[in-house]
């Protein structure tokens, strides 16, 4: 940790002025980062024309195929909300109950097995070939769900594609690190995150078309959409070997030498000096241990929860929801489609501000309070909701918009938070994986009986969206509480106290380390 993280955004907005202010060359802030002479007079000297060619390039090769990636697992997990009301139900002979514990049962593995997931991504040289086996899992998986008989067969299902599907968010979150500066990163979150959005909207549409197929082939028109939607994972499946780019080094064939050195030596300034070995695909109980005993992964989990809870159950029910309005079940797979697409442009546009701003709480706490009041006012008017189909329609939607830009802030927030490449891998997946926790009681809040007033589901949404507040506002003001406090130690006084091996195995517990709000 032998520079600032302050000083090095400085370097990164190319703020020369202020560098110029207090007599620091760019070469000098690079080289007390650790580069050489040599590799910080050719970073400092990269032109903004460069940079901006280079991270261009990045941007048009790897956030849009994570977001189809992302798209494809969220369909094929929420699909079968989509089923249920084509008969899924009825044709295999199922209670509510059993429906809510065949939801629940895909994020047992799905929890268990993201830190794992992350420790094993680490381990392949070529993470394409690692998420394009993930990928190909579940759609063999989901394809294979077209032929269930029974609510055993339904669980296996389940079971397994929560197996195939724990690895790929978190191992996507941290790959979108190895390329990305902090302050870079929300927004490339926001953009594959979307699908999450999006694929709301197309399970929808999709649901809608493959629904008019039943019959055909002496198949039911729900096992339609698992056998169509799991087909196309397979075929990105494959896809992914070819198309998902892996490390800068790697990846020569599209990207200039010069490119490929810019890329790596900014990351390793951005690091600090490195005097122990980082690498994260190495285990070791120590890192797990601090990783277990850091008190900002549990507030950010809450924020997590404050999305995951409502969003799941939201996800899983809405089409009954607005079934519920009186609608049939096509109109009511088609209604389903604006709700998201709002989401998704919120969870974009909120985070080019975060990046611009470079703030991750506003996000986060105006997404919650739209979640909030959305859910407020279908826990008031749902008891009536044929009579107040506009009001309670506008609900909906207003929490899908809220909905959206919680996760890639606090996916961002997180990241930009822990120090140390091994502290980074696990800290994310262990965030994510306890964040998914909350797909569980999301699974169950919407019981059957309680239609249409929903007052368990509804009620729930509004909590965990409002505890999700007092976690967000409460990370700021400790943040902004210590970084006051390390702000009032020199360098040089931390050096006289600490080694810099000693500085970097403290991570972001280091006095020179400034936790980015």
């Amino acid at each position: 940790m032998g520079s600032s993280k302050e000083e090095l955004q400085e370097v990164e907005d190319r703020s020369l002025e202020k560098l110029a202010e207090t007599g620091t060359s760019l070469e000098e802030t690079y080289m007390k980062a650790g580069l050489n002479a040599d590799d910080a007079s050719f970073l400092a000297n990269f032109t903004e024309e460069q940079r901006t060619k280079c991270i261009r390039k990045i941007d048009w090769r790897l956030p849009p195929v994570l977001m189809i990636l992302y798209l494809c697992a969220y369909i094929d997990r929420a699909n079968i909300g989509n089923a249920k009301i084509e008969g899924l139900l009825e044709d295999i002979n199922m209670s509510g109950t059993q429906y809510n514990i065949a939801l629940a049962i895909f994020f047992v593995p799905y929890v268990l097995f993201e830190v794992p997931s992350n420790i094993l991504l680490a381990k392949f040289k070529r993470p394409s070939q690692y998420i394009g086996i993930l990928t190909l899992g579940w759609g063999v998986v989901m394809t294979l769900t077209c032929v269930v008989k029974n609510f055993a067969g339904l669980v296996v299902a389940r079971f397994f594609l929560g197996l195939f599907e724990a690895g790929f968010f978190p191992g996507a979150i941290w790959t979108v690190s190895r390329w990305y500066l902090p302050h870079e990163t929300q927004t490339r979150i926001a953009i594959f995150y979307t699908a999450s959005a999006l694929a709301g909207a197309f399970s929808g549409l999709l649901a809608f078309g493959l629904a008019k197929l039943d019959g055909i082939g002496g198949i039911e028109g729900w096992r339609w959409i698992f056998l169509v939607e799991g087909a196309a994972s397979v075929v990105l499946g494959i896809a992914c070997f070819f198309v998902l780019v892996d490390t800068p080094a790697l990846s020569t064939g599209w990207l200039e030498p010069e490119e490929v050195r810019f890329l790596e030596l900014r990351l390793y300034a951005q690091r600090g000096r490195q005097v122990v070995d980082e690498k994260a695909s190495k285990f070791d109980w120590k890192t797990l241990f601090s990783v277990l005993k850091d008190w900002q992964l549990y507030l950010q989990v809450l924020n997590f929860w404050s999305n995951a809870v409502p969003n799941y159950g939201l996800k899983f029910t809405m089409p009954q929801i607005i079934k519920n309005m009186g609608y049939t079940s096509a109109n009511a797979q088609l209604l389903t489609i604006p709700p998201y697409f709002a989401g998704a442009i919120s969870a974009y546009l909120s985070s080019l501000v975060a990046d611009r701003f470079r703030w991750r709480m506003p996000p986060i706490v105006t997404g919650q309070v739209c979640v909030i009041v959305g859910f407020a006012i279908l826990f008031a008017k749902a008891a009536e909701i044929e009579n107040n189909i506009p009001l309670c329609y506008f609900a909906v939607v207003l929490a899908c918009i809220g909905f959206y830009p919680i996760l890639p802030a606090t996916n961002a927030w997180t990241l930009n938070n822990l120090a140390g490449e091994r502290k980074r891998a696990m800290g994310i997946a262990f965030m994510i994986s306890l964040g998914n926790c909350g797909g569980i009681p999301g699974s169950f809040i919407y019981i059957e009986k309680e239609k249409p007033k929903y007052p368990t589901g509804f009620g729930a949404s509004f909590a965990f969206a409002a505890s999700g507040v007092a976690a967000a506002l409460t990370l700021e003001f400790f943040f902004a509480q210590i970084n006051k406090r390390r702000a009032k130690l020199s360098e040089e006084e931390v050096h006289a106290q600490y080694t810099d091996e000693q500085l970097q195995r403290m991570g972001d517990r280091s006095p020179l380390f400034k936790y980015i709000l």
